[in-house]
């Protein structure tokens, strides 16, 4: 019963946010123009892939301690802004790069580093006091904590919107601002109060867990953004807008998938076997499959038969929608198999299969970016592309489940 409550309440914070997410995804996709919500995104992803340079993976330990021995959060939370600092130089680096590969021809430098900033720095920040909060079984608290940063960034697109704004700039400044909000926020009212103390032995028998973590949390997020990134050093800017407005709504399938996701990875931290039958295996992976699927099947319906509900921009990207119809399940069963390596103590092995996913998705999606210029072209190949890569992720997470792993609690 308890798992079952954490759930619900786990479910009503993913549920709340999908409802807030939608109206902030509709407030700013049709406030910019198609061109500069596809840079927005698209430089918004690279934050998110930059993000996971942040604090070098020391989320891991912070998090697994929150689960298994809260009275050590106080000393991990302060290996984590020790962490968090050190990791700035490579994530400047990181940004820098990918701002001269990608973005220079398009994408002012100074916007752009507003945007990574928001998210490197102050979107992770609050997703690192839910993380601990879900850590230590506050589900409730981490789900309103959900609700209550959603919203405000939803009230920030709501009000650009209806302040007539539509300059990529002045947007970069609101982001900014509602983010920095919501952790203020996230810090005084929902992290828990522990004394911050300085045990640099603790945090020295974690790094290998935590840079292994690191390491396949940014291969994770690359090879999940990476195709924003093509679509756009390829496409340009209004194909990289469309493209984004597809996967933003393939994206908030998957929020009660990582809701489930969370809860199982702490039932197998503390019991291994919660996973290990393999029928078990098979249901699961029908159910997330089912539900991706409903969830995307109700968004082609609804806008076939209202196309601007949703607004202009939305409109014009909504035919395409049906043609990618089984990649959120794809997604997300990758996404969970992924997680079952992390919550079994294989980061490594995790890594390296995300590298080989990675490599393999940027090659195909390369080859069909170049092989198509249309997108409603192009567009029905990646179911293709995501089944390939499904199955290459099934061959390496359910073999090295079988091996014996590391303990790293």
């Amino acid at each position: 019963m308890g798992v079952l409550r954490g759930y619900v309440w786990a479910l009503s914070g993913s549920a709340g946010r999908l409802i807030i997410s939608l109206a902030y995804f509709v407030a700013i996709a049709n406030a910019l123009s198609i061109a500069d919500f596809g840079l927005f995104a698209t430089a918004s992803a690279t934050g998110i892939v930059i993000s996971r340079v942040a604090a070098l993976g020391f989320s891991s330990p912070l998090y697994r301690i929150a689960t298994v021995k809260p009275r050590l959060i106080g000393a991990y939370t302060a290996g984590y802004m020790a962490a968090l600092v050190v990791s700035l130089p490579l994530a400047l680096g990181a940004a820098a790069l990918a701002y001269y590969l990608v973005f220079a021809g398009d994408l002012a430098i100074g916007i752009f580093a507003l945007i990574v900033i928001t998210e490197t720095l102050l979107w992770r920040s609050v997703e690192i006091v839910m993380i601990v909060c879900n850590g230590m079984g506050r589900f409730g608290r981490a789900a309103l904590l959900v609700i209550v940063g959603s919203a405000i960034r939803a009230a920030a697109a709501v009000g650009f919107s209806l302040l007539g704004q539509t300059s990529l700039a002045v947007w970069a400044w609101c982001y900014l601002a509602a983010n920095g909000a919501v952790l203020i926020i996230a810090i005084a009212v929902f992290y828990p109060k522990y004394r911050l103390r300085w045990h640099p032995g603790l945090y020295l028998s974690r790094w290998r867990d935590s840079v292994a973590v690191a390491g396949s949390e940014i291969l994770f997020y690359l090879q999940s953004e990476l195709d924003k990134l093509l679509v756009l050093a390829m496409g340009g800017p209004v194909t990289a807008g469309l493209y984004a407005i597809i996967m933003r709504l393939v994206d908030l399938t998957a929020l009660p998938i990582r809701s489930f996701n969370m809860l199982l990875v702490q039932m197998i931290m503390r019991s291994g076997d919660t996973v290990s039958a393999p029928r078990t295996r098979v249901l699961i992976e029908l159910g997330i499959a089912a539900v991706s699927t409903a969830a995307l099947l109700f968004f082609a319906g609804f806008l076939t038969i209202y196309p601007t509900a949703l607004g202009h921009n939305v409109a014009e990207a909504a035919p395409l929608l049906i043609f990618v119809a089984a990649v959120p399940a794809l997604r997300n069963l990758i996404e969970y198999q992924s997680e079952l390596l992390y919550a079994t103590g294989r980061t490594f092995v995790r890594t390296i299969n995300l590298a080989i996913i990675g490599l393999a998705k940027a090659a195909m999606l390369a080859a069909l970016l170049a092989a198509y210029s249309s997108v409603s072209t192009w567009a029905p190949l990646l179911n293709g592309i995501f089944l390939v890569l499904y199955l290459l992720s099934l061959l390496l997470t359910y073999p090295a489940l079988r091996a014996r792993a590391r303990r790293v609690i």
